[in-house]
C-alpha cells in the first residue's frame, strides 16, 4: 500500500482493501470487506460499511455514511454528511440479509452536502445531486436532480456545469447525448 496514508485516529479493519495512493483522514471507520480503490480521499468521520466498495478517484467528504449494499464506481464526489439507506422498512428488531437493497452511484456522479438516498436507487452516470436532495428513486445519467422529494432539473455536462438545450457543453465543448 505504498503512498496510502491512514490517520492514526482512523479504525479501518485489516480486512477491508485499501488501494494505492487512499488517503483516510480523522475518525474514519471503514469495516471488514469494504474495498476502497486507489487515490481516495476519505475526509474526517467518514463511515464506510462492511461490503461497501468505492471506486477509484473517488473524493468522500466529511462524515458521510456508506451503508452495506452501497456500490461506487470510479471518481464519484460524495459530499459531507451524504447518508445512504438500506433497508426499506427498518426496525430496530428486525434485521437480515434479505432485507439489504442495493444501491449504485455511477463513474463521475456527484452529491451535494447533506442529501439522503434511499436504498435500491442506482444514480447515474455523470449526473449530478444537489445539496439537501433526498432521492427516492433513480437518476438518470446526465441529470441534475434537487429538492424533497428529488426531481429533474435538467442536464449537466461531465463537467458538471448545467446545459440548457444544447447538446454541446458551453463551458467545456463536449458533447452529451440525449
Amino acid at each position: 500500500m505504498s503512498d496510502t496514508f491512514i490517520h492514526p485516529t482512523a479504525c479501518v479493519s485489516e480486512n477491508a482493501l485499501i488501494g494505492e495512493g487512499t488517503k483516510i483522514w480523522h475518525h474514519c471507520q471503514v469495516r471488514e470487506h469494504a474495498r476502497i480503490g486507489k487515490n481516495c480521499i476519505l475526509g474526517k468521520g467518514v463511515y464506510i460499511d462492511t461490503r461497501v466498495i468505492v471506486g477509484d478517484e473517488c473524493k468522500i467528504q466529511n462524515y458521510a455514511c456508506l451503508y452495506q449494499g452501497v456500490i461506487v464506481e470510479d471518481r464519484v464526489f460524495i459530499g459531507p454528511h451524504v447518508t445512504f439507506t438500506n433497508d426499506a422498512y427498518p426496525r430496530s428488531w428486525l434485521w437480515n440479509a434479505e432485507q439489504l437493497k442495493q444501491t449504485e452511484v455511477k463513474e463521475g456522479a456527484s452529491i451535494g452536502a447533506n442529501a439522503t438516498i434511499l436504498c435500491g436507487i442506482s444514480i447515474g452516470k455523470y449526473s449530478m445531486v444537489g445539496a439537501g436532495t433526498v432521492v427516492t428513486a433513480d437518476v438518470p445519467e446526465y441529470t441534475l436532480v434537487v429538492g424533497n422529494p428529488g426531481v429533474i432539473k435538467g442536464r449537466v455536462c461531465e463537467c458538471g456545469h448545467p446545459l440548457k438545450r444544447e447538446r454541446t457543453c458551453p463551458v467545456c465543448g463536449k458533447k452529451v447525448k440525449k
